[in-house]
């Protein structure tokens, strides 16, 4: 039978860090337990680091509940100062709905993070100008790929398509 609960102090801890602004190390509680459909860990950020880049999803929602400490939701170029209890909702969307938690305090900021699984999701990444997408649920290295922005549109949508398989096809009936 399966096992329906895991204590946060027992949970698989992934951790993570980028230059001198970007750290985190995350507790996974709803993987472990085979969740499909809802992601959940608690997050823990030191002072003066955010955990991941300001971002914004088109396919999945998160919430987070601050269990302690004190930082900044960007929302945007909105900062809304955020401490222990308070509850956030990120919706998915375009650049209107980009986040980003920074610890502003001076003990780490924790807290339990939800969000819906859904992919294919597309994220944004607005002050590295780069857009990704997930088109799995686990983490192997193909599961997501990377483009540049500037990269969006340069190909019209029946670019180098020439019809050549088409045409294979229609050869053999001939």
């Amino acid at each position: 039978m399966r096992k329906p609960v895991v204590n946060v102090a027992n949970a698989p801890v992934h951790s993570g860090k980028s230059g001198a602004y970007f750290e985190y190390s995350m507790s996974e509680l709803a993987g472990v337990l085979g969740a499909k459909s809802i992601g959940a860990n608690v997050t823990r950020v030191p002072p003066g680091k955010a955990a991941f880049p300001l971002h914004h999803h088109r396919a999945n929602e998160e919430h987070f509940f601050i269990l302690s400490g004190e930082g900044v939701l960007r929302v945007g170029t909105a900062m809304h100062d955020v401490k222990q209890y308070d509850y956030i909702v990120n919706l998915p969307g375009g650049a209107d709905e980009e986040h980003q938690l920074v610890n502003t305090g001076a003990e780490d900021l924790v807290y339990l993070a939800i969000s819906t699984a859904v992919v294919p999701e597309v994220v944004g990444y607005p002050d590295s100008a780069k857009t990704g997408v997930r088109i799995a649920a686990d983490q192997g290295k193909d599961a997501r790929f990377l483009l540049e922005d500037s990269a969006k549109n340069s190909l019209g949508y029946w670019d180098r398509e020439d019809g050549r398989g088409v045409a294979a096809i229609l050869a053999r009936k001939a």
